[in-house]
């Protein structure tokens, strides 16, 4: 899975509407959209950013053994 599906992944798994994502990085919904769907690429400070407003940990992004459901529900220490 590449970042930006990883990104969207949890945040729908979440909930969030991409709007307050794009409030914090200071752009317009539009312009996030295009990140989200990899058109666009994500900055580190983007990322960090989008990290904090899903209430991940960013290193979350790189594990090769990503799945939304697990690493929501098991804490990384209990694995």
């Amino acid at each position: 899975m590449l970042l930006h599906e990883k990104i969207k992944a949890i945040r729908n798994f979440k909930g969030i509407k991409q709007k307050p994502i794009a409030d914090a990085l200071n752009m317009t919904v539009q312009s996030y959209s295009y990140k989200e769907r990899g058109k666009r690429s994500i900055t580190t400070n983007e990322l960090e950013l989008i990290a904090k407003q899903l209430e991940v940990p960013i290193s979350i992004f790189f594990e090769d053994n990503f799945n939304v459901k697990f690493n929501e529900i098991v804490p990384k220490q209990a694995i």
